[in-house]
């Protein structure tokens, strides 16, 4: 697939996924939808890529659905008919193997902050507006997000939210919880720079494996989840990965993982 609407990009073990509608605030489209699915899918694939970037080109992250868009004829979206988490119309972020980093650059809204909470990492530059203005549009909250919010940031706070239909700015989100505050000169350099260092610092088979215990303890009791834990710790005692970060950290070097 050749991407219109969003650029892809790989340097350093990191893919740069970047929203590519700045004239429309980048705006939701199902041609984007489509090319970041098609993104994902290539940094998944790809052995070179160990963590990715979502971001958005210009001054925005993005403001949701292009109003276009609702506004048209289009026929409804089809609707999930699985129960299957990671069969939901965006559950393919939850599946994705690798680190997911949200560098939220600017206005994020709607389904384009629904994309953001699917990511493992949130950093939001300072003065970025955010918002689920969707009781303000006579909607509901959209794709699990009364779901998945409370159990990022709490009851009480995705009920404020949700309800409200208000929009907040980047620091009230940090205390939140919603995502990490970073300064606005320098934002996306300072989030590459901690992607980079996560991508050649970390064990991919760690990291991978560690996704999993997260998304999996959202249903477990704590002995359930310890129990697991203790399975997977016994497995890496046999991985290059281990013995790797066992003797970088002897030798005081970088590491040199192969994700074996």
């Amino acid at each position: 697939m050749e991407f219109t609407e969003l650029r892809y990009a790989v340097a350093d073990r990191v893919a740069s996924i970047t929203f590519d509608r700045p004239d429309r605030l980048n705006a939701w489209t199902p041609t984007l939808e489509a090319e970041l699915r098609e993104a994902i899918h290539r940094a998944q694939a790809d052995d070179d890529v160990r963590c990715a970037i979502l971001t958005g080109a210009g001054r925005a992250f993005c403001v949701g659905m292009d109003m276009a868009v609702l506004g048209s004829a289009r026929p409804a979206a089809p609707q999930s008919v699985s129960d299957d988490d990671l069969a939901q119309r965006y559950g393919y972020l939850g599946s994705f193997g690798k680190p997911l980093i949200a560098a939220i650059n600017g206005a994020a809204s709607g389904v384009g902050l629904c994309i953001a909470l699917h990511a493992d990492l949130r950093y939001v530059a300072a003065g970025a507006k955010l918002s689920f203005p969707y009781a303000r549009r006579g909607l509901v909250a959209e794709h699990g997000t009364a779901w998945l919010l409370p159990r990022l940031i709490g009851p009480m706070h995705a009920a404020d939210l949700l309800l409200t239909g208000r929009t907040v700015q980047a620091e009230e989100a940090d205390r939140m919880g919603l995502a990490c505050l970073l300064p606005a000169e320098g934002f996306l350099d300072a989030v590459r720079t901690r992607a980079t260092d996560l991508a050649n610092a970390t064990s991919p088979r760690a990291t991978r494996v560690i996704k999993q215990q997260l998304l999996a303890a959202r249903y477990q009791t704590l002995g359930q989840a310890t129990r697991i834990a203790d399975r997977e710790i016994a497995a890496c005692r046999d991985t290059e990965d281990f013995r790797e970060g066992v003797q970088h950290f002897l030798e005081k070097r970088a590491p040199r993982f192969t994700g074996r």
